[in-house]
């Protein structure tokens, strides 16, 4: 019989830490946590294998699923001195989803289940606290409804702020045990009027409407779009803990809150968080109220003048930090723990591996290797390769001139600037036409998250370190201003107000997410120096990666930004791309244009010196370390005129007629520039351009030894090869500039030829190929292209269907096709070093900078990945993961 349900509590439990694909994160770390003897309140998981279930036939439970569960829940009653519907001993019951990795925010969570008018009124005699009683069952009403039965939350939350403003008060707690019965009366009645039916009195309709909710909310839209945002698998379900409640809204003696054991945005070793006194946990994550601080050290710093937790339950703090330091020796992690305070009594409801930002992650690694914790290697798994772009977000110039117009909470590092938008909405369109944005908001939820990922920075009037704006953004490395409190935000008129200034919908604003700090206008922001701890663990890494890391790049400048970054070569220089500056292009589109081929050598001509000059500088940059160039490979429809000024002033440096260049440019256009006259193809027709390119590159070389600069180790690669021999005629070609240029200079630099594969053929007849080239670049963008029949250009406009509906699970273009185009790679590598044991490997696609895409090259046994400048750091710890996950066996 398949086990459905595992129990936990009294210091024991069914589950442990390493089933999290069983029990869920949530479900396998409370497991972990009554298993270590620690305050836990009793319950019991019902495995991600229903949730599979569940979806598999029509949302129906497996038959014996309830004897588990009621048996389970029977014993948590009698652990918990209560009984689930029972007037007289009222069993109350919290039901939270959780998936094998943390999604916060994302699923549904009701708390508070189990209360009807006899249930509530049993726990006020029971407790004898009758405010506490209807505070409690005001809130499960309003939940519930929310979450099991699809209503607005906003409508009773006007019903509450309406009771507030009767009454003359500000704060839920102000209100007394009659305010809080009148208000679950009319929330009531609200449902009852907008479902035409009663708001439920059954404790087992509601619990198992709740757990049905939470599998529900598996697929619902917010949590569909971060899946895909983190990569996680669809068939992957979730769990549901079904735990006793337990209350810190009872009272001044009672509280929750949610604490890490190291500050999730520096890494500093201290328990930061915060708590809500007389709160249950909701109010802290839903930004509802804003909480105070944990620890008197950063209530100082942040200028609270409300007690922290360490001064106003100095006992509750004193066992949550103990507790902390020991969740974080038994994991070796830093945690993320939720706690509630019950009358002076502290209760763990949850632990998970902190998320961080960039620069927390790398000091609590580095951090833990020197305390003992870990070793280098887990060190170096436990940072995202993709949260380094967090470090290359610009920093605020200190000495540009500002005006501030708020402040909050620095809840995400960075800085940004942009135009305000004040929905979701409004923000991914914005986006969308290529315009920097930041989001604004009173204070996020679940269903922003498409905006958040669209915005460039966000900020909020309402919410602490741990709210939903704070949490996410940190996760996406977006700079967040969270708890901003003297905004007056008003979406609807799309303004907000901070004193006597006025932001409307699309003004300029800057944030600092460091310092909470936010600006009026556009602040010059400075990009970041990677030192201290970054330059540490990326040291670790460099020693155990077997990939080189290169970068693409065409000019000086992107070469000394990645050899800052740590690049180990160029992978890819692409000549075509410099010839767009206002000087060359004249002479480019002479070339192209020219009919005979004198004139397209007088064009070539005006070309060399730059191009020679160009490579110098790149070499210099690059001081001895590999270099690949790929000659000239331009879909010509790129460089051909548009205007007739454009042929006008061609004409004149060709000495030709604009109409005659007119009727050229026609004669030249192609229906698919993208499959047709370029790469080694021009090289074939047109082979002086080529000739011309090999010597500027030679004699660039030669240039640069002449000035005492490192030998340069030249790799020129010759695109758009199908047939071995267009490689043997071109190669013929550079061999003979070579040749001249030994006789007219007494030498020639050594190079070598190889090819960029790109194109099926190449890869499936490498073999042969391999007998002239003598190196291979993958060029996994157009290989990509053209083994799946997808244009990049064009294929977004329904690539995001696709993987809406589930055809594909990543972009290919993102992140690279291992089955398909990974295959022909891997025939290519395993053809090619048959015929040439020691051919160098490498890619040189956009792919060469993502995580996944990394890990397969190292399988696969290439040499090295090239990407852009910026993705170098990232490319550099993925490969050092590559290696360290297929070896280590504590990772």
């Amino acid at each position: 019989m398949t086990k459905w349900v595992y129990a936990f509590g009294d210091g024991k439990a069914e589950g442990k830490a390493d089933m999290r694909n069983l029990l869920g994160g949530k479900g396998a770390n409370l497991a972990e946590m009554s298993n270590l003897g620690l305050p836990v309140p009793p319950g019991l998981t019902i495995t991600t294998e229903v949730c599979t279930y569940y979806y598999a036939n029509k949302q129906s439970y497996p038959p014996d699923l309830k004897d588990q569960f009621g048996a389970a829940l029977r014993e948590v009653g009698y652990q918990a001195k209560g009984n689930f519907g029972d007037p007289d001993k009222p069993l109350l019951l919290s039901v939270r989803s959780g998936a094998r990795v943390s999604m916060p925010g994302m699923m549904d969570t009701v708390l508070n289940l189990g209360l009807n008018e006899k249930t509530a009124a049993g726990l006020a005699q029971l407790t004898g606290d009758e405010r506490f009683a209807y505070d409690s069952y005001r809130r499960f009403i309003q939940m519930y409804s929310d979450v099991v039965l699809g209503m607005d939350h906003a409508a009773f939350e006007q019903i509450l702020d309406d009771e507030k403003d009767s009454k003359g008060v500000e704060l839920d707690t102000e209100l007394d045990a009659e305010d809080l019965k009148r208000i679950a009366r009319l929330y009531k009645e609200r449902v009852e009027k907008e479902l035409r039916k009663p708001f439920p009195e059954d404790v087992q309709e509601q619990l198992w409407g709740a757990i049905g909710a939470v599998f529900g909310s598996w697929h619902s839209p917010r949590a569909n779009t971060y899946r895909k945002l983190n990569n996680i698998p669809e068939d992957w379900g979730t769990a549901v803990s079904v735990q006793a409640m337990v209350f810190g809204n009872r009272g001044e003696s009672s509280a929750t809150g949610v604490a890490f054991t190291r500050d999730p945005a520096t890494g500093e070793k201290l328990l930061y968080g915060e708590f809500l006194i007389n709160a249950q946990g909701e109010d802290v994550v839903a930004g509802i109220r804003t909480p105070q601080p944990i620890s008197k050290i950063v209530r100082e710093r942040q200028g609270g003048k409300r007690a922290s937790m360490e001064e106003a339950m100095p006992q509750a703090f004193a066992d949550l930090k103990a507790i902390g330091e020991k969740l974080e020796q038994h994991y070796r992690d830093m945690q993320d723990v939720e706690f509630t305070v019950q009358e002076g009594k502290l209760f763990m409801l949850q632990t998970r591996a902190g998320k961080r930002t960039a620069e927390a992650a790398l000091k609590a690694a580095v951090d833990m290797e020197r305390e003992g914790l870990i070793d280098r290697k887990i060190a170096v798994t436990r940072v995202e390769p993709e949260s380094l772009n967090q470090l290359l977000h610009p920093t605020l110039d200190p000495d540009a001139p500002k005006e501030q117009i708020a402040v909050g909470l620095g809840a995400s590092p960075g800085a940004a600037t942009g135009e305000v938008a004040f929905t979701a909405e409004e923000a991914e369109k914005l986006a969308g036409d290529n315009r920097n944005v930041i989001l604004v908001r009173t204070e996020t939820s679940p269903e922003d998250i498409h905006g958040m990922h669209a915005a460039r920075g966000i900020l909020t009037a309402r919410g602490g370190m741990t709210s939903h704006a704070a949490v996410v953004a940190r996760g996406m490395g977006r700079p967040c201003v969270s708890g901003a409190g003297m905004l007056k935000i008003d979406a609807a008129r799309g303004e907000m107000v901070s004193g006597n200034v006025t932001i409307r919908r699309g003004d300029i604003i800057t944030i600092d997410g460091a310092t909470g700090l936010v600006f009026n206008g556009k602040v010059g922001l400075r990009q970041p120096e990677l030192t201290g701890d970054f330059g540490t663990l990326m040291t670790w890494a460099d020693e155990v990666r077997q990939l080189k890391v290169r970068t693409n790049a065409d000019t000086p400048a992107d070469a000394a930004t990645a050899r800052k970054f740590g690049a180990e070569g160029i992978g890819l220089c692409r000549t075509e791309h410099m010839f767009f500056d206002a000087d060359r292009i004249v002479a480019v589109r002479q070339m192209i244009l020219a009919d005979s081929e004198a004139d397209r050598k007088a064009a070539l001509d005006k070309l060399l010196p730059m191009q020679r000059d160009d490579f110098v500088a790149i070499f210099k940059e690059m001081a001895g370390l590999p270099v690949t160039i790929r000659l000239l490979d331009p879909p010509l429809h790129e460089f051909l005129p548009q205007k007739e000024e454009e042929f006008e002033e061609v004409a004149r440096a060709a000495n030709s007629s604009p109409a005659k260049l007119r009727a050229r440019a026609i004669a030249l256009h192609e229906a698919n520039p993208m499959l047709g006259h370029r790469g080694c193809r021009l090289g074939i027709t047109y082979p002086e351009i080529y000739e011309m390119q090999a010597r500027a590159i030679l004699e660039a070389a030669l240039a640069v030894e002449a000035e005492g600069g490192e030998p340069v180790q030249l790799e020129i690669m010759i695109p758009l090869v199908a047939f071995k021999s267009e490689l043997d005629i071109l190669a013929a070609r550079i061999s003979g500039v070579a040749a001249a240029i030994g006789k007219e200079r007494g030498k020639a630099p050594d190079y070598m030829i190889g090819t960029m594969i790109e194109l099926p053929r190449a890869a499936l007849r490498a073999g042969e190929i391999a007998q002239t080239a003598q190196f291979f670049s993958f060029g996994t963008n157009d290989l990509t292209q053209t083994t799946l029949g997808l244009s990049r250009d064009d294929a977004g406009m329904f690539l995001g269907d696709y993987l809406a509906k589930n055809v594909i699970a990543r972009d290919p273009f993102v992140s690279l096709d291992t089955a398909g185009v990974g295959e022909l790679i891997q025939i290519a590598a395993e053809r090619g070093r048959k015929t040439r044991p020691k051919l160098k490997l490498g890619i040189c696609g956009e792919h060469g900078g993502d995580p996944d895409s990394i890990r397969f090259c190292h399988d696969s046994g290439l040499d090295y990945v090239s990407c852009s400048p910026f993705r170098v750091p990232v490319a550099r710890l993925a490969a050092a993961q590559a290696v360290l996950k297929n070896s280590h066996k504590d990772i």
